[in-house]
């Protein structure tokens, strides 16, 4: 692939008005929503494309499901850590970098960015709750059990906050009962 081709690429995805080039070997894109740098190798023969996704300490409790997401999720793209940020990357030899290739790098970082920590989070959340179904168990407690041990915390103020409205109380009453319910027989 040549420097032109990459300069069209991100023209006709993000709108030729979006794609600066600071450098002869650096594309910058800035629209409302992201800022996208496509940075060549010294010697040119590798792009690597950088998103900025979250500030680092936002990402630090999700550490564990984002190096996940790299192993199985996130496909020809990465999360990494740099400088105080989370960011979305991309590296591909130039030579063999197919204009296909590059578009669907620049999607997946997209949708990286789009995601946030959301996915992550909710990975997060259900390893927390398969581990409190787990101990439930463990302790021999029924799902019924369980849920009248989470409600009275709620009402004590331990889950939720003792100044929580009552109908926002059983919305999250709600919540950990379907997810407990839909969980509850895949944990022995």
């Amino acid at each position: 692939m040549q420097s032109q081709e990459i300069t069209i690429i991100l023209g006709e995805y993000f709108g030729t008005d979006a794609v600066t080039i600071p450098t002869n070997d650096s594309w910058q894109v800035d629209t409302e929503q992201l800022r996208l740098l496509a940075i060549l190798s010294e010697d040119k023969s590798w792009l690597r494309l950088l998103l900025p996704i979250v500030p680092a300490n936002e990402a630090q409790p999700f550490l564990e499901e984002i190096l996940e997401a790299n192993f199985d999720r996130t496909l020809a793209v990465r999360y990494a850590l740099y400088e105080n940020v989370l960011w979305g990357v991309f590296h591909h030899s130039l030579a063999t970098l197919k204009a296909e290739d590059l578009q669907s790098a620049i999607a997946h970082l997209v949708l990286l960015k789009e995601k946030g920590l959301g996915e992550c989070f909710t990975l997060f959340t259900e390893k927390r709750l398969r581990q409190i179904i787990k101990a439930a168990k463990q302790q021999g407690q029924s799902l019924e059990a369980t849920l009248q041990n989470l409600n009275r915390m709620y009402e004590e103020g331990v889950l939720g906050g003792l100044g929580q409205e009552p109908q926002e109380r059983q919305q999250f009453l709600a919540a950990w009962q379907y997810q407990l319910e839909r969980l509850w027989s895949e944990i022995d």
